[in-house]
């Protein structure tokens, strides 16, 4: 699937002088998304408008740079993904690729994108290995990642009381990985972990792993899962009495939508990490609001993901804009050097390793009495500082790093 949205006016005058370097006139963008998938509601094709917003903001200031936003469903599969890149690097030249959600289509896309004019600004793939070992002159990494939500949850628990933990996991690299950078926060810190259940992905019955995460007598149950998993765990977790206040559960990979799916009488008291949410501040509530009232949201208000997606666009364009060229090797550089104060994020400084680094904040899903309008589902819970938030730049293991 292709589509096109083509915003603002190249003029032709003397002023067309700093954009004499951007290929074909055109800068274009490929949001690569999950369109009917599992990620579909967090990103799809909100993903997209969230991007159509970037460049309309973006031409209010730059008439002078066209830009064209395209997009396509990877369907969850890194050779669907793959191909689709191939071809907008060989033959649409688009500039850049936005989005990505799914770590394993998100490291094919770095793998392609290496080396060549193409940058890759991944806001929605979590893996944490792009800023590792598998960090890319083209990549610059948004939102968050397997090592943030690990350590970044960990640590605000840890400050909280939860000293013990029991993991509920789902058996595929992302959770493991989740896991595992919780764990080593945990026992780093002198927690204890005393114990973990694995299961499947598309688990339907949690009942037996959440029974045993109960008899562990944990202070903390983390659900190291996501999507529908985590959806049903959160379910099963209140039908079984576990929000008696003697367990805490945390969610390392909910989101808002999978919040607006359980209804807060069931994922109310829930403890969750994330580095966007609509209603902190004036600024997003404006981006919110004008997000609901797009095409085809229907109200919805914008995901991290979504957020990331107009953030990490709008922070490119400009930086196609002050070094006049839409080429990687020059516009990732400039980003790197420029620190942003975003309305969506926070101060935000994209480091060597091309990890934009910014607050990440535990929320706690409110009770259905203290809603007072719709969407409004988080109680701010504690921030975690930028500097915290992340891995520190020498761990990762990234050869940019020197």
């Amino acid at each position: 699937m292709r589509s096109s949205f083509l915003v603002g006016v190249l003029i032709l005058t003397a002023s067309a002088a700093a954009s004499a370097e951007i290929s074909d006139g055109v800068v274009r963008i490929g949001v690569l998304t999950d369109i009917n998938g599992v990620f579909s509601d967090t990103t799809g094709m909100g993903s997209v408008e969230a991007a159509r917003m970037a460049a309309e903001d973006f031409s209010r200031e730059r008439r002078d740079i066209a830009v064209e936003i395209v997009h396509a469903d990877h369907q969850n599969k890194p050779d669907i993904g793959s191909a689709t890149v191939r071809r907008w690097l060989d033959v649409d030249k688009v500039d850049a690729v936005v989005d990505v959600p799914n770590s394993g289509v998100g490291l094919a896309v770095a793998a392609i994108t290496r080396g060549t004019r193409m940058t890759f600004l991944a806001s929605s793939t979590a893996t944490s290995e792009l800023t590792g070992r598998s960090c890319s002159p083209n990549t610059v990494q948004w939102v968050n990642d397997t090592w943030a939500i690990g350590n970044s949850t960990a640590a605000a628990m840890m400050k909280r009381g939860g000293e013990s933990w029991y993991f509920v996991t789902v058996n595929y690299a992302l959770g493991q990985s989740i896991e595992s950078e919780a764990t080593a926060h945990v026992v780093r810190n002198g927690g204890k972990v005393l114990g973990s259940s694995r299961h499947p992905l598309g688990t339907a019955d949690f009942s037996s792993f959440l029974l045993q995460a109960q008899a562990s007598k944990a202070k903390v149950i983390g659900l190291a899962n996501a999507g529908a998993d985590a959806v049903n765990a959160v379910k099963q977790a209140s039908e079984f009495g576990m929000r008696d206040g003697r367990q805490s559960l945390v969610a390392f990979l909910v989101f808002i939508d999978d919040i607006h799916a359980m209804g807060l009488k069931t994922a109310q008291g829930l403890l969750l990490t994330e580095s966007f949410y609509w209603d902190m501040n004036d600024d997003t509530r404006a981006f919110a609001r004008r997000f609901a009232a797009r095409p085809g949201m229907n109200g919805k208000m914008p995901s991290a993901g979504q957020a990331g997606v107009y953030s990490a666009t709008l922070a490119y364009l400009r930086a196609v804009a002050a070094v006049g060229s839409d080429d990687a090797g020059e516009a990732v550089p400039q980003m790197k050097r420029t620190p942003l104060n975003d309305p969506l994020f926070g101060d935000l400084t994209v480091r060597p390793d091309g990890r934009a680094v910014h607050p990440i904040h535990l929320f706690e899903v409110k009770a259905p009495a203290e809603s007072r309008q719709p969407w409004d589902y988080y109680r701010l819970v504690a921030t975690i500082p930028a500097e915290q938030a992340f891995r520190p730049l020498a761990d990762g293991g990234c050869p940019l790093v020197k």
